[in-house]
């Protein structure tokens, strides 16, 4: 069976930014084929993605989140362990788990940066239909020649 319906995991820091990821995600597929869901953090969003893709309701999930230099944690200990925690419950479900989760180098909180940021969330959520359209038909094809 092909499913159709995909989730959308979105973190709540930064949402004025990560929301935009979600915006481009809809260019590309349906709004009534894609369930949203907020967490509030990067951190969180392993866990519901593979509680999402363990329902088999889901062709794949994507989850998206700014992971920034706040000065007090390490941001980029807390962007490995997502993308990492992203992978394994993809591989551990068998569904898609797909990371729009952005790390930049440098990010002020500036009306220029803000900008920049949101217009490449937007792309980035693009992308990540894109990649979850493609695999969908990649897994049909396969399951069919089967």
């Amino acid at each position: 069976m092909t499913h159709t319906r995909y989730a959308f995991i979105k973190a709540n820091w930064h949402s004025d930014i990560v929301d935009r990821a979600l915006d481009g995600f809809l260019e590309l597929i349906p709004a009534e084929q894609v369930d949203v869901f907020d967490v509030p953090g990067a951190f969180e969003m392993p866990l519901l993605g593979r509680d999402m893709a363990k329902t088999g309701q889901y062709a794949a999930v994507a989850c998206a989140a700014f992971v920034v230099d706040g000065g007090i944690y390490r941001h980029d200990f807390v962007a490995q362990a997502v993308v990492d925690g992203l992978m394994r419950a993809g591989l551990d479900t068998g569904v898609p788990v797909l990371s729009v989760s952005l790390t930049p180098h440098q990010y002020q909180e500036t009306d220029h940066h803000n900008a920049i940021y949101r217009a490449h969330f937007v792309e980035k959520g693009r992308e990540a239909a894109k990649a979850a359209l493609m695999i969908t038909k990649t897994r049909a094809e396969i399951a069919d020649a089967a």
